[in-house]
Formats: C-alpha cells, sequence, structure tokens
C-alpha cells in the first residue's frame, strides 16, 4: 500500500470517530496511564481499535479499474450467456442480434449513469444511498428492499443451475433436493471472503471457466452440425432469420427478458465503486464489460442457434449432447459457484455494513465481525437456495428477475437518477443525455409492464399444461 492510500485509510479513520461522535458515541483519546491490575487502559484499546479501522479502510480500497473489470465480468457474465441460444431461437437470428447489441448499449450506458453517482457523490456507498438522496428515508429503503430481492433471485437461479449441473455430471438417482443443498453450502463458502478486491482473484479462475465451457459446446455443437450437413443421420439445424410464425408476444417478452437479465451489473456497481480507490476510473471497467458482453452474447446466441436450430436448450449447455454437456458443465462449475457467490457477497456487504454503520465490526477483521458475516452469509444463501425450490424453472426464474427487478435497477431508474443528481442547467441545456435518459427510461417502463405480462401468460400456460416443476420437488427441472 502507498503512502497516500495509508494516509488515506488514516483520515478516514478519523472521519469515523468524528463521525461517531457527532452521534452522541463515545470517543476516547488515547491514554498513557494503565489499570492497577496492569491490564491495558482504555486508551490502548481506543488504539487497538483505530489500527482495526485503519487496516478495514485499506482492506476495503484496493481495488484498481482492472480488478473491477474482472469483478463486473464475475458478477454478470455466467448464467446470462447460457439462455441467449434459446432467446435467439424465440426471436429468429435478425432479433435476436439487434435486441443482444441494442439492450447491450442501453445497458451499458445505464450504468455508466449509477456510476457518475459515486464520483458526484463519494459518501454513496450502495444502491440504496441513491435512493435516499432522491427520496430520503423512503428512497432509501424501497431501493434496499428492491435490491435485496433481485440480487438474492440471482443467487436462487444460481442454485437452481448447481442443481441440473451436479445431476447431469453425476448422472445418479439422487434427490434434486440434496444437489440443492450441496449447491447452496458451496455458494456459502465461496462467499465468505468480505473483500471484493478478494473474490477477484477468484475472478480469473470463472473467466477460464465460463469461456472453456462455452467454447466446448460451441465446438461441439458445431461438429454435431457439420455431420448432419455431410449426410449422416443426424437432424440439421433448422435456425431461422425470422421468428417461427407461431411466436406469440408472450413468448417474445420472455425471450427478451432473458437478454435483459444477462446485462444486469448496474444494482451492484455502487457496492463495488465504495472499494475502489480511484472511483473515477470506473469509466473504463463499465465500457469494457459492456464491449465484451455484447461481443460474447451475440457471438454464443447466434452460433449455438445456428448449429443447434429451435431445439437448442436453456441453459445452452444442454444443447451440446450428453456426453459432452456433462464435460461443460464440470468445466462450468466454478462460473456457476463464483458467480453466485459474488451476488450473496453483494447483499451480505450491503447489510452488514448498513447494520454495524457506526462500529469496528464492519470491517469483519474481529471476531465478532466474522461471527456476523458468515451467519448473513449463510442466511442469504439459504435464502436463496428456497427460491430456487420453490420456481424450479430456469427461464422463468430469469424473466421474472428481467422484468420485474431489472427494469427498474438498470434502466428507469438510472434516468430518473441523471435527471435528479447529475443533470446540470435545465434539461434542454443537455438535449443528447436528456434524450438519452428518456428513451432509457421509456425501455424500463416497457420491460416492467410487456414482461411482467408476458411471465404471467407463460406461467398460466406451463401449469395448465403440467409443465412447471413441482417446489421441493427430486427432480431438477431443466
Amino acid at each position: 500500500m502507498d503512502n497516500e492510500n495509508a494516509h488515506g485509510g488514516i483520515r478516514a479513520a478519523e472521519g469515523f470517530h468524528r463521525y461517531d461522535g457527532e452521534k452522541g458515541m463515545d470517543c476516547h483519546e488515547p491514554s498513557n496511564f494503565p489499570t492497577k491490575d496492569g491490564s491495558p487502559s482504555l486508551g490502548s484499546f481506543a488504539e487497538i481499535e483505530e489500527q482495526r479501522i485503519i487496516r478495514g479502510n485499506e482492506k476495503f480500497h484496493r481495488l484498481g479499474w482492472k480488478r473491477l473489470t474482472v469483478v463486473l465480468f464475475v458478477e454478470a457474465i455466467a448464467l446470462g450467456c447460457l439462455s441467449f441460444p434459446k432467446s435467439f431461437a424465440t426471436l429468429g437470428m435478425v432479433g435476436g442480434v439487434v435486441a443482444s447489441i441494442g439492450i447491450g448499449i442501453v445497458a451499458t450506458y445505464a450504468s455508466y449513469e449509477v456510476g457518475a453517482v459515486k464520483v458526484k457523490y463519494p459518501h454513496v456507498e450502495h444502491y440504496g444511498d441513491i435512493g435516499r438522496l432522491m427520496l430520503g428515508e423512503w428512497g432509501f429503503w424501497i431501493i434496499t428492499v428492491v435490491l435485496i430481492f433481485s440480487v438474492t433471485l440471482t443467487v436462487g437461479s444460481h442454485t437452481l443451475t448447481g442443481i441440473i449441473a451436479l445431476k447431469n455430471i453425476t448422472q445418479s438417482d439422487i434427490c434434486a433436493v440434496i444437489f440443492g443443498l450441496v449447491s447452496t453450502i458451496i455458494l456459502l463458502l465461496f462467499a465468505i471472503p468480505p473483500s471484493f478486491a478478494d473474490i477477484a482473484i477468484l475472478g480469473y479462475v470463472d473467466i477460464v471457466s465460463i469461456l472453456t465451457a462455452v467454447g466446448i459446446t460451441i465446438i461441439a455443437t458445431g461438429i454435431h452440425s457439420s455431420q448432419a450437413q455431410a449426410g449422416t443421420d443426424l437432424p440439421r439445424s433448422d435456425w431461422s432469420a425470422w421468428p417461427k410464425e407461431d411466436t406469440d408476444f408472450a413468448s417474445a417478452m420472455v425471450a427478451i427478458n432473458n437478454i435483459v437479465f444477462a446485462y444486469t451489473f448496474a444494482p451492484a456497481l455502487p457496492s463495488f465503486l465504495s472499494e475502489m480507490h480511484t472511483p473515477k476510473d470506473y469509466v473504463k471497467s463499465v465500457y469494457s464489460l459492456g464491449a465484451i458482453e455484447i461481443t460474447l452474447y451475440t457471438l454464443i446466441g447466434s452460433l449455438v442457434y445456428v448449429f443447434v436450430g429451435q431445439d437448442v436448450q436453456s441453459p445452452a449447455l444442454l444443447s451440446a449432447g450428453p456426453l459432452v454437456s456433462r464435460i461443460a458443465f464440470g468445466v462450468a462449475l466454478p462460473v456457476i459457484f463464483i458467480s453466485g457467490s459474488i451476488n450473496t457477497s453483494v447483499i451480505a456487504r450491503y447489510i452488514h455494513g448498513y447494520v454495524y454503520r457506526y462500529s469496528v465490526v464492519r470491517y469483519v477483521n474481529t471476531k465478532m465481525g466474522w461471527i456476523t458475516w458468515i451467519a448473513l452469509v449463510s442466511v442469504v444463501s439459504f435464502l436463496a437456495w428456497i427460491i430456487a425450490e420453490v420456481i424450479p424453472v430456469f427461464s422463468s426464474i430469469l424473466s421474472i428477475s428481467g422484468a420485474l427487478f431489472s427494469s427498474g435497477l438498470c434502466f428507469y431508474v438510472p434516468a430518473i437518477i441523471w435527471f435528479v443528481l447529475i443533470r446540470e442547467g435545465k434539461w434542454y441545456h443537455n438535449l443528447p443525455r436528456a434524450l438519452c435518459n428518456g428513451f432509457v427510461f421509456l425501455f424500463g417502463l416497457g420491460v416492467l409492464g410487456c414482461g411482467m405480462y408476458a411471465n404471467v401468460i407463460i406461467l398460466m400456460e406451463e401449469s395448465r399444461e403440467g409443465i412447471t416443476g413441482k417446489p421441493f420437488s427430486c427432480s431438477s427441472s431443466e
């Protein structure tokens, strides 16, 4: 740690004590007088606590823009890419490519606006703080509740993917509920490191895992397609540039919602930025991730759809054939659990930091800090497992999250943020950004209204046809 960061930690520690004083909490100056029994004086305890605060600040301000890009990659690129080929099959090649690129650009721009709040208002640590700036305490609690539900649902979808993966790899008759518990425990263990900088180290494993798994899937389906075209008994791919004639509005919106879900990294962005040593560098990370996501998602969606055709499954790894699917799922296990665990950490950091905001416990470098942190991570992990068991349909859980939560946190709320917090002067003096944010706002409302309508229709049809799985069923839903 360089001198500037060390001095910053000391200044932060001093600010911590001043803030406590304003809140009416006891703040003691270091004392050199020992007690009669020779135990440390109150001043010695104060010095120890101050050192913990300094080390805590240093620990939670180590992120640079490159490592932030890795953290964002881990948080964003996982489940999303597994649903793209299925979305392309519904929308057609043209519709899928347009939706993938268009939504990616809109989501990247909206995330840029969310990050701009942290630069303008340095005291912002989480998304809920932005809600407080706009609407006071009501805004804080509304955004906080929505964010917790949204990210918990994301962790739940990772739990469900873990169930599907373990079931396919083992090919055993073990009850899916057991695999769910195993997935939950693994997610819990990966979420124990409290600093995003520490989790970023696992991010490199995550990146290799997802790229290798997707590469295996693309190559395997490509070989399958080549053999089919060579005149073997394998069926030819029936991909199309346009949607099938029987594609209805509800099915198309579910496909779009799955694409929206894949680009939802804005909600966690303020939490990540609070650990950066130079928050203004976030722009490099956001644009880098946006370019990577758009390129990767569009290639995955289009290539696997062309190779497999209308019968492509979600998650896409299931389309590679029984043997290759097992291999791909085995390679993808790290990304399933590491990406899921970072979402657990986002919620835990949010809640833990708020509950212990006036205590050294918040830095998770004391016995009480570790006990409360592990307990909170455990609660979030098992709550996500319950969600995965109650809604055991992969596409539905992605689509519900995209329509209900991501529409706001990633689109229309960032647009409102610009108009209320970032804009300087009249809106017509900032016409290009005003028009961009106006479009983002309307897009978000469209995803919310149309997406929820589509989900209700689809779920009613699946329930009527007996397609939906049952809560806590021993057979995993694929």
